[in-house]
């Protein structure tokens, strides 16, 4: 059980991690969290596929390859920029201590990594192209990363450091008192807002190309993930560098996805080209011969 306050709202909450046990099985909040985050995102992204001409079974095909894909390398992203707490006392690798994610150790990075790289592939696969699948799948990734944050909450982590703002988090940590910034609610508000943004978007039908809603995802994202990260106590580190392995990479990824933006939309590129456009006039030009052989 913790204790989490918020001084200058006057909110007191207790944390319990565990949301029910079965026998001396427990069940965290964290994992139910991130699983409601998971469903919601694909249900998202399932009623919205056919505006980008994508088959809700072919959402599915792709999240049964890329959810563990991403569990893996969100756990490889951690080990590899965390390895000597994974190691034994002569300094080899524990594999059992690598393997245990029951105690956490995973990072969001990693697995958006692994997972757009499995949604290329599938997307190879089923003859789909790439960008328009990524632009369906930049929802679902909003929507759990929302969810995810307040994982974080309750396991009290993913917090930054000292200040005296009135929205600050008191926390204890080894036997003392901490006034923090909330970090895990400035990336969940961060996200959400991002997320609305693409909504509107959509509802406007404003998408100049395929691939150019998950770009404003990669932009919008690694540009409030490389500021939070800085307020942040936790950050893995690149090596013995000194530099936020996060932040580096979400500046870097805001970056070429902004400049990706811009050259694309210099090109003046034509929404009739969008995939789902295509599909329509594919369908259309099937359809019309049919009907002038029952015509004769």
């Amino acid at each position: 059980m913790s204790t989490v306050t918020f001084p200058g709202l006057g909110l007191t909450i207790h944390l319990n991690r565990v949301a029910f046990s079965i026998g001396s099985f427990h069940v965290y909040w964290y994992g139910v969290i991130i699983a409601l985050g998971f469903f919601l995102g694909v249900a998202f992204c399932c009623t919205q596929s056919k505006k980008f001409g994508i088959k809700p079974d072919d959402i599915i095909d792709m999240i049964l390859f890329a959810a563990p894909g991403g569990i893996i390398g969100a756990r490889l992203y951690y080990i590899i920029f965390n390895t000597d707490i994974y190691r034994n006392a002569d300094g080899s690798l524990n594999l059992l201590a690598c393997l245990d994610v029951h105690r956490g150790g995973l990072a969001i990075y990693g697995g958006i990594i692994a997972g757009v790289l499995i949604a290329w592939a599938v997307a190879r696969y089923k003859k789909i192209p790439f960008p328009a699948l990524a632009d369906v799948c930049a929802f679902g990734l909003l929507i759990g990363q929302i969810a995810g944050r307040w994982g974080n909450f309750l396991n009290v982590e993913a917090y930054g450091g000292p200040t005296d703002l009135p929205w600050r988090m008191g926390i204890e940590k080894a036997g003392e008192y901490l006034e923090v910034h909330p970090t895990f609610l400035y990336e969940s508000l961060w996200n959400l807002i991002g997320f609305c943004l693409l909504c509107w978007l959509l509802h406007k039908g404003i998408r100049a190309f395929d691939g150019m809603y998950f770009l404003l995802y990669v932009a919008w994202y690694g540009l409030g993930r490389g500021f939070i990260e800085g307020l942040r106590t936790d950050s893995l580190y690149l090596f013995s560098t000194g530099i936020r392995t996060s932040q580096l990479l979400a500046f870097l990824s805001c970056a070429v996805a902004i400049l990706l933006l811009v050259w694309k939309l210099r090109t003046h590129p034509n929404p009739e080209d969008l995939y789902v456009n295509r599909q329509l006039r594919a369908e259309q030009t099937n359809e019309e011969p049919q009907a002038e052989q029952k015509g004769e």
